[in-house]
């Protein structure tokens, strides 16, 4: 136990420490009364102080800057002791305070959500060093070590079919997801390749993300990052898959695969021989604009085909549909 004694003319102050606890004593001569007031704890003295707005007309300006001192500096020092003490203690548990009268309490017939920006909790499983599998989560294994035999560079590179390629309403060209699979079951074979997660699936307030790595045959071929947008919040799961599927057609690219929808002269010349702009007409709506479509292809639900008689009739509506 150690204690400390500071005296000056109209008050004294002891400070008690032992190893759990820190005792403040603090003694001053109150005016008009010719007596001394003795505070024997830390707690006694946050609340049995006034403050110095109230203790203005009764005191001289000096004892209300030595109990100001005192509260700011002290009692918090004290506190702050007690606390420490009350943690280190065994058997000690931490308490939260009551609930205010206006705080939100949880009931049975209330469902928590969780904030799915910081992600779905779905990590990629760590595995240890020392294992002999490869954690494709963050390993770049046999990434460029040699190139794939001639049968499987054929299948991977071979030129894409004008049947396969499809037409957005916006004259966008693009290869379906399922024919991507089916180009790298044919090099490969079904089960030597696959996609691995590289991170965890990010939900955001329009789309969803996440990174993925292609491995063919043990090996490390390409990583991207797949995205999907979605408009309620029943459409995740949908949006998830349609992100690995975005993932994987651009870790495609690397491979060579498809390589014809990314020149700007293939897609002229695409859209010039095989695609045709027509005017249609939503059927519910009555609006109308002008979509691309292949010239094989007819007008589906719930859109039909419109023929404008006059140049004024043929103006496009303002709404999209």
């Amino acid at each position: 136990m150690a204690s400390l004694l500071f005296q000056k003319a109209g008050w004294s102050l002891q400070i008690t420490r032992t190893s759990r606890s820190l005792a403040v004593t603090f003694s001053t001569a109150l005016p008009r009364r010719n007596r001394h007031r003795t505070i024997t704890s830390a707690s006694e003295a946050s609340s049995s102080l006034p403050s110095r707005r109230h203790d203005t007309p009764r005191t001289r300006p000096e004892h209300s800057s030595l109990r100001k001192d005192f509260q700011s500096t002290r009692v918090y020092q004290a506190q702050q002791a007690r606390a420490a003490s009350t943690a280190t203690a065994p058997g000690s548990s931490t308490q939260r305070p009551p609930p205010g009268p206006n705080s939100l309490q949880p009931t049975d017939d209330m469902v928590q959500t969780d904030d799915l920006a910081a992600g779905l909790g779905d990590k990629p499983i760590i595995l240890d060093e020392s294992s002999r599998q490869v954690d494709w989560a963050r390993s770049f294994h046999g990434l460029s070590t040699e190139a794939f035999s001639k049968e499987s560079a054929q299948a991977l590179l071979a030129p894409i079919e004008p049947e396969d390629i499809e037409v957005k309403p916006d004259g966008i060209v693009y290869l379906p997801e399922i024919k991507y699979r089916r180009i790298l079951n044919k090099a490969f074979g079904p089960g030597a390749w696959g996609l691995a997660p590289r991170g965890e699936t990010i939900v955001t307030g329009k789309a969803v993300t996440r990174e993925y790595a292609l491995v063919a045959l043990g090996r490390l071929v390409s990583v991207a990052r797949g995205e999907q947008d979605y408009f309620s919040p029943e459409g995740i799961p949908t949006a998830v898959e349609g992100c690995k599927s975005n993932a994987l057609m651009r870790c495609c690219k690397d491979l060579g695969v498809a390589s014809e929808l990314w020149d700007p002269r293939f897609i002229r010349k695409f859209i010039a021989n095989h695609a045709k702009e027509v005017w249609v007409e939503h059927q519910q709506t009555q609006k109308r604009r002008k979509i691309w479509m292949r010239k094989d292809d007819q007008v589906r639900y719930p859109f039909k085909l419109y023929t404008p008689t006059s140049p004024a009739s043929a103006k496009p509506s303002n709404s999209k549909y």
